[in-house]
């Protein structure tokens, strides 16, 4: 059985996400002790009872979400206990990819995530960036379009999500000029993202710099983690910090990373985390791809069930 592991980004929070897991498994309570430990504050209690309004800014939202996927990731591989043939991260997810490696230490990433939401907080003055996402043009085309929209401002791809779903980011003037021509181009809809920055565009260049003297060194992953901007699998320690900075301006190309994964024989994925959108894109990325996801006791003995007898009909969870 070849497998691999994905972790969501930001976006799939909400209250009360690892509340169960962390009431069932002692594993998944020493992760939520040790980001709260790393943090010297009660992330957990975040987590499980907000405010939302709080959990949704980014500088919280990112190390949130890398706990539970964490914690996830503890719980499931304890019982599961199958190496993956890959590890993989949509933007903030490939820092929980990186900690299920080995590359870096769980209290490392919640301290490089936070440092990095906020970095990304602060890089362009509230109103002046904009993200919107793009249905129903190939991203080719929405690449195109970006180009001719941007004039002397940023407008491009920051993440190529799955065929039919590409969101741009850049200054919200040209974001919104984007969106008209991308509109008059037969997109199905373009959709304001409510998000506190550009992220993955040349707007983030900020940050690059601020977010290298925070990060340290990284052991080589012990599986393969395939990066967003190469889409490719790196198994060098000496390299992730290189990959980890050109990711804040660069596209997230999720599509390419599914499909590395299923030239290379991987035949289901299991989301691990808090939601199930990556599930829905990678449904949309490939039909030979199965995929489950582990949030919750009940997903977890759901996947568990499915994955561990043969002949588990594709998709049966997630999705």
């Amino acid at each position: 059985m070849s497998i691999a592991f994905i972790f969501p980004g930001q976006g799939s929070q909400s209250v009360g996400m690892g509340k169960g897991l962390y009431d069932a498994f002692p594993e998944a309570k020493a992760v939520f002790d040790a980001a709260d430990d790393a943090l010297n504050e009660k992330l957990s209690t975040l987590c499980f009872e907000g405010p939302e309004d709080a959990l949704k800014l980014t500088a919280n939202t990112q190390p949130a979400i890398l706990t539970v996927s964490i914690a996830a990731h503890a719980v499931f591989t304890r019982r599961w206990g199958i190496t993956p043939t890959f590890v993989a991260g949509h933007s903030l997810g490939e820092y929980s990819a990186l900690v299920a490696a080995g590359s870096m230490t769980l209290s490392d990433a919640v301290k490089a995530v936070r440092a990095r939401g906020t970095f990304m907080q602060e890089a362009v003055p509230a109103g002046v960036g904009a993200m919107s996402a793009v249905l129903g043009l190939p991203p080719e085309k929405v690449a195109e379009i970006c180009a001719q929209a941007a004039g002397s401002e940023v407008v491009s791809c920051a993440n190529f999500n799955e065929p039919s779903q590409t969101v741009i980011a850049g200054h919200a003037a040209a974001v919104a000029r984007a969106g008209e021509l991308l509109t008059a181009a037969g997109a199905k809809r373009v959709l304001p993202l409510p998000v506190s920055a550009p992220f993955h565009c040349a707007l983030m260049q900020p940050v690059v710099e601020r977010l290298g003297a925070v990060l340290g060194t990284f052991k080589d992953p012990t599986v393969p983690v395939i990066s967003n901007v190469e889409a490719a699998p790196n198994t060098s320690g000496a390299r992730v910090k290189e990959l980890l900075l050109k990711q804040v301006t660069g596209s997230v190309r999720w599509i390419e990373t599914i499909q590395t994964m299923q030239k290379a024989g991987v035949t289901k994925v299991v989301e691990l985390g808090p939601g199930k959108v990556l599930c829905g894109l990678v449904k949309r990325i490939s039909k030979e791809v199965a995929q489950f996801n582990v949030e919750d006791p009940a997903s977890l003995e759901k996947t568990l069930g499915a994955i561990g007898s043969a002949g588990a009909p594709a998709g049966a969870v997630g999705g």
